[in-house]
């Protein structure tokens, strides 16, 4: 790629520049480490949230799951199938994330019996927002394809759910935390 001109500086100010690069080696140390790994349990889960963890809520998505196992704890494990990438833009940062999410029940001896696997790939695009000399940023609802190899699951009321979820909790919460504040 060619280089960027800088912007020439009028007056004091201080100016950021991060390149495909530099956030692509991020992503490809962070996904190396194992960092992009979460196991979900139900007491993580907010909870005005939608779907807690629990076989007997997900009769919506697999009335199979609901029988065998009646009202036992579930547990999800997250995990990124492959580094993320990521653009940045003038205007925005663009990220295209490729992750797997497994669920598992967990019956009274604590066993974790696997019941479903799923592909969650989403794009994410970010704009940064400068308000009152606080540099931040927002990022809409992303774009979700989800898929499994499973007959036993639904997933378009699944991926409804996500993405209802995300507007509901992960969007705002994103929004929220990205602020960075000024030195005084």
């Amino acid at each position: 790629p060619t280089p960027k001109a800088l912007p020439m500086a009028h007056e004091p100010m201080l100016l950021l520049a991060v390149t495909d690069f530099v956030a692509n080696s991020a992503a490809f140390t962070y996904f190396t480490a194992g960092a992009l790994r979460r196991n979900i349990s139900s007491d993580m889960l907010p909870r005005r949230f939608p779907l807690q963890l629990r076989t007997k809520n997900m009769g919506v998505f697999s009335h199979q799951l609901q029988e065998q196992y009646q009202d036992q704890p579930m547990e999800l494990l997250l995990w990124a199938r492959q580094e993320p990438l990521i653009s940045c833009h003038p205007d925005a940062l663009h990220g295209t994330l490729f992750s797997s999410a497994e669920a598992f029940v967990v019956l009274p001896n604590t066993t974790r019996v696997p019941v479903f696997l799923l592909n969650i790939d989403a794009n994410v695009t970010g704009k940064p927002t400068i308000t009152r000399n606080r540099l931040g940023g927002t990022t809409p609802l992303p774009a979700l394809c989800c898929a499994h190899g499973l007959s036993v699951l639904q997933v378009k009321p699944l991926e409804t759910l996500l993405k209802f979820g995300l507007w509901l909790f992960g969007v705002p919460k994103a929004n929220s935390e990205c602020c960075l504040h000024p030195a005084p």
